[in-house]
């Protein structure tokens, strides 16, 4: 199976010597319940599989891309100078490749409109909530209103059922979080992932926002779901800059 016949290119207007891509959970060689490209070689998965899952994508990067030890916090890591692997939740570059892996948590890429630095961010509620898409653009070192986001597939608010505390996690710094929660069960709320981040986005002054219409629990066929399957792969969400 092709992998290139599964990838996702995000549509947003990039500049041209900034290169995206997202993977599916098609495209590659593991057994289920890691059918069939996972790339993460910590959940479970056969590290050779895993291995050869990542070397059908390697025709499309310059380099290596830096894989990530992402914990849900907000530490940024800096492609251009990893030299092993990183403990952060973002990683930002103007030579390397930067990737993020998610199987329900939110993938967000960032650029400039100038083409001169590009930067990744797993974005699950924790790392949403403290900061990590703040701490991502501050790193880029870049004005926030340069910047435009593509917001890749995450569980859409239907199947996101979360507690008081993650409700609380957001709108206790901003009330106008609140409208990104629906009341469930008694206790329990469905969260708009991408509508967070979204505003989160607005708030630092970034208008160009695109993506974030796909879920990952629902398109059983295209994605892994940590939510829905428990065991699973991880998908990857990939930026860098080509050489002009």
């Amino acid at each position: 199976m092709d992998p290139n016949e599964h990838l996702i290119i995000p549509d947003w207007p990039a500049p041209f010597n900034v290169k995206a891509m997202q993977t599916t959970r098609r495209g590659g060689v593991s057994n289920a319940p890691y059918d069939t490209l996972n790339l993460g070689l910590h959940v479970g998965d056969s590290a050779m599989a895993v291995e050869r899952n990542r070397m059908r994508l390697s025709r499309f990067f310059p380099g290596e891309p830096v894989w990530l030890e992402q914990v849900h916090g907000t530490m940024v890591a800096d492609a251009d100078g990893a030299s092993c692997l990183p403990r952060a939740d973002a990683c930002i570059g103007r030579r390397g490749v930067c990737v993020v892996m998610t199987a329900d948590c939110l993938p967000i890429l960032l650029c400039d409109k100038a083409g001169t630095v590009v930067g990744a961010v797993h974005a699950g509620w924790r790392g949403l909530a403290a900061g990590v898409i703040e701490a991502t653009t501050t790193a880029m070192n870049v004005a926030p209103e340069s910047l435009m986001a593509w917001l890749g597939p995450a569980i859409s608010q239907p199947a996101f059922e979360v507690g008081e505390e993650v409700r609380a996690a957001f709108v206790d710094l901003d009330s106008e979080a609140a409208s990104a929660f629906v009341s469930g069960v008694p206790g329990k709320y469905h969260a708009d992932i991408y509508q967070l981040a979204r505003r989160r986005l607005n708030v630092l002054g970034i208008r160009n926002v695109y993506g974030g219409n796909r879920c990952t629990y629902r398109e059983t066929e295209h994605f892994f779901s940590y939510r829905r399957d428990g065991v699973t792969g991880r998908m990857g969400t990939f930026i860098w800059l080509q050489e002009r």
